[in-house]
C-alpha cells in the first residue's frame, strides 16, 4: 500500500497553480504497508523486496485507489515499482 506523494501547489519558481491548472498525475509515494509475498509457479512464496517507509516512483496507471478515513493510497504489486528513492 502506497500514499502518494502531494502535487505540489507552487512551482519552482513560485508560480500558484490553481486547481483548474492541468497537473501532470505523479507516479510517486511511501510505501505505508507490504503484503507476504506472491506465491510463485512451485508453490514458494516470493519475498518481498521493499520495506515501509521506503520513497518509491511506480508506473503511473498501476495499482487500485482506495481511502480509507481522510487519506487516498494506492494498492500497487511489487512488480509495478520502477524504483526505490533514496531518503
Amino acid at each position: 500500500m502506497v500514499k502518494p506523494k502531494k502535487e505540489a501547489e507552487i512551482t519552482a519558481s513560485g508560480i500558484v497553480l490553481p486547481e483548474t491548472a492541468e497537473k501532470e498525475k505523479r507516479a510517486e509515494g511511501e510505501i505505508m504497508a507490504i503484503g507476504p509475498g506472491r506465491i510463485l509457479e512451485n508453490g514458494q512464496r516470493a519475498p518481498m523486496e521493499v520495506m515501509v517507509g521506503q520513497n518509491i516512483i511506480y508506473k503511473k496507471w498501476g495499482g487500485d485507489e482506495v481511502k480509507i478515513g481522510n487519506e487516498e493510497y494506492k494498492i500497487i504489486s511489487q512488480e509495478d515499482i520502477l524504483a526505490i528513492l533514496e531518503n
